[in-house]
């Protein structure tokens, strides 16, 4: 029966797992498992956290949804089939959709032979309900469930993973989009694009066995270890494995899936990166985008031939269709590989083979620090001084694979977090000591990216460098801050923003 690879991490947390999955349908209380990081800090499930879910803006609809997470075969084109673990059996899972203000009340059923848990990876909600065991929630056992219910309260592109171990590097992840009940953006169609670098059940390849191969365990077979991925635009290491594919909705390059549309029609293309460890640069043949939204929040449009696409962030883009069959190309940066969809207006043309790279790749490249945040997604009194400052040294290398924020990796028994209190305008600063880019992703909050820069919750930085983030602490708890590299996360890339009473 198949288990994850006891890491650094998850060796500390085994003490208490078993005595946690009992209580699966309850918020996690702090003080049962007595982890030192609660003494002193709101509590996932305090007060605090209902008053804030309280002041959230809601319509009173209600959106039930089951999700069940299971192992077995998973088709990804042109007859390949895969042993995985999945939402329902399929990859990527069921897309949610919602409108801003619904509640959504959504029911994990895990059917896995392992742990699992939903992090919903985006959104401002409620902290009891950000999916992140023995922080906010105890593990799900197998056999077991967990009921999630929070209000959405802000438009945008979202997605749900879970945040156990490896596990995002299967097949267990999804889109969760919530639409604008006032959307000002006149658009014909849209098109969700999940974007995934893959190895689950090709050869024998787990995401566990990977991670134990990097923590310096016995070499898989075949092994997946990669040390010459490079990218000028990332400054250098890109990442550490070889993906035998790369998809796109869950499809490899050669049987494709195909979006269809009419010529002149105006498309909405919203791009998630799900990799465990591939950034993704991007381009549709023959078209140019207009970059609407970044992570969720609008920007001051900016037209481009080509995004870069880390590891969580989602990116929003306005094409308009021309018309015949057109490539749809995500370039796995730094890897000489890539996924493939087909954007289709025209009964006739051939589908492009797998791949072709379409000139676009090579034009102009719009990334994150050249975004503006629109007008009205601004952080108020954008002149206004931190009022507390937190800094973060990204420290470790391919050699040792010891990520870790400050040369500490992350230990939920006995990591305390950062102190940060309801009302602050508070200022991260980031500083890469290591020769790596990582997307580092705060949950439960958006930052501004400089004083009119775009609002984030997953932002890149670059290896020798720093980076300096804005947020207003408004929303209560206990907030995992980490590397969406789910190899350095899982190493130990991980700290926690932790409120004070």
């Amino acid at each position: 029966m198949a288990k994850h690879t006891h890491t650094r991490r998850s060796l500390l947390a085994l003490g208490g797992a078993a005595a946690l999955t009992a209580c699966t349908r309850t918020a996690y209380d702090l003080t049962d498992d007595a982890p030192a990081p609660g003494s002193g800090f709101v509590s996932p499930d305090g007060p605090e956290v209902a008053a804030a879910e309280r002041g959230r803006a809601t319509n009173g609809t209600v959106r039930e949804v089951r999700l069940t997470a299971v192992e077995g075969p998973v088709e990804l084109g042109g007859g390949r089939s895969v042993r995985t673990w999945s939402y329902g059996g399929e990859v990527p899972g069921r897309e949610i959709r919602l409108t801003a203000g619904d509640t959504l009340a959504a029911t994990l059923t895990n059917h896995l032979p392992d742990t699992t848990s939903a992090h919903w990876h985006g959104l401002a909600l409620r902290n009891d309900m950000d999916g992140v065991p023995d922080l906010t929630q105890p593990p799900i056992g197998a056999g077991a469930e967990f009921s999630y219910r929070f209000a959405v309260e802000r438009p945008g592109t979202y997605w749900f993973h879970p945040h156990t171990g490896v596990q995002l590097d299967r097949g267990l992840y999804a889109p969760l989009i919530v639409a604008d009940p006032r959307e000002p953006m006149p658009y014909d169609k849209e098109w969700t694009v999940v974007l995934d670098d893959w190895l689950d059940g090709i050869d024998g390849s787990t995401p566990d066995s990977v991670m134990a191969e990097l923590m310096g365990g016995p070499a898989a077979r075949p092994s997946r270890m990669l040390t010459d991925a490079k990218s000028m635009l990332l400054g250098g290491d890109t990442g550490h494995v070889a993906y035998p594919l790369y998809l796109i909705n869950g499809r490899t390059p050669d049987d494709p899936s195909v979006f269809a549309a009419r010529p002149g029609d105006r498309i909405r293309i919203r791009f998630i990166n799900a990799g465990g460890d591939s950034p993704f640069r991007v381009a549709l043949g023959g078209h140019r985008m207009t970059v609407t939204h970044t992570d969720g929040f609008p920007v001051s449009h900016a037209d481009t031939d080509a995004l870069l696409i880390g590891m969580g962030e989602r990116y929003d883009v306005l094409v308009t269709a021309g018309d015949g069959v057109f490539p749809l190309t995500a370039l796995a940066e730094g890897k000489d590989a890539s996924a493939l969809a087909v954007l289709r207006t025209s009964p006739g043309g051939a589908v492009p083979v797998a791949g072709t790279r379409p000139a676009e790749l090579d034009g102009v490249l719009v990334t994150a620090d050249r975004l503006r945040a629109d007008e009205s997604v601004r952080l108020p009194d954008p002149g206004r001084a931190a009022d507390r400052t937190v800094r973060l040294t990204l420290t470790g290398s391919m050699d040792a694979h010891d990520w870790a924020f400050d040369r500490q990796p992350y230990d939920h028994h006995h990591s305390a977090p950062h102190a940060v209190r309801a009302g602050e305008r508070v200022r991260i600063e980031f500083a890469n000591h290591t020769r790596m880019w990582h997307p580092v992703h705060l949950h439960g909050h958006t930052f501004s990216l400089g004083r009119d820069g775009a609002r984030k919750d997953t932002a890149v930085v670059l290896p020798g460098q720093s980076l300096s983030v804005d947020l207003d602490a408004d929303n209560p708890g206990l907030w995992m801050l980490h590397c969406h590299n789910i190899y350095h996360s899982e190493a130990g890339m991980m700290t926690v923003l932790g409120y004070q009473p």
